[in-house]
């Protein structure tokens, strides 16, 4: 569970198997909620999946090379994203974020640029997963400062999962369900 609601994230390492994202989340399904992980896992015309006979539970899937990362979230849209640090290019640090973000991206020497730029971006992936708007929701628009590992943006929580390897985060809507009872 997450701070701000009722939200669950797996990550794991690809196995010699080379299970795939759907197998962590059928798993996650299995140990987070009441929901068997044999149900159905459908995918919009967007790409996202989702579970056609429980709306009420938001799935999100990530994968990169070597990573698989599932989230599922109760009573609120989901997105989680995960990222192997990678070289940040000229390109990529100019459409990170915040201007005060690039300034301070720029200054870090070049292994904890790397791992930082992926941890704002996976920030950035998983709320727009969460909309379901994907890369047209303009990701690199969503102020991430670094050093920062939670936050809110619109009406999403999010949080960076503290992992040594990888960039991990998780997003998920802000719900108040004693508000909505009233």
């Amino acid at each position: 569970m997450t701070a701000c609601g009722r939200v669950r994230v797996a990550v794991r390492r690809r196995s010699a198997s080379r299970a795939d994202a759907r197998a962590v989340l059928r798993d996650l399904l299995a140990d987070a909620t009441e929901v068997a992980g044999d149900a159905e896992i459908a995918t919009r015309p967007s790409g996202q999946p989702h579970l056609p006979a429980h709306p009420e539970i938001s799935v999100s899937l990530s994968d990169d090379g070597d990573w698989l990362a599932a989230a599922v979230g109760v009573g609120g849209r989901v997105g989680v994203d995960v990222q192997r640090p990678e070289p940040v290019t000229a390109g990529r640090l100019r459409r990170c974020g915040s201007p005060t973000a690039r300034v301070a991206l720029a200054a870090l020497p070049d292994p904890e640029r790397e791992r930082e730029y992926s941890r704002i971006w996976t920030v950035q992936e998983a709320c727009v997963k969460a909309t379901g708007t994907g890369l047209a929701g303009r990701p690199w628009t969503i102020p991430v400062e670094v050093g920062q590992h939670d936050g809110t943006w619109h009406s999403l929580c999010w949080h960076s999962v503290p992992l040594p390897d990888i960039a991990v985060s998780v997003a998920h809507e802000l719900r108040y369900p004693e508000r909505e009872a009233r």
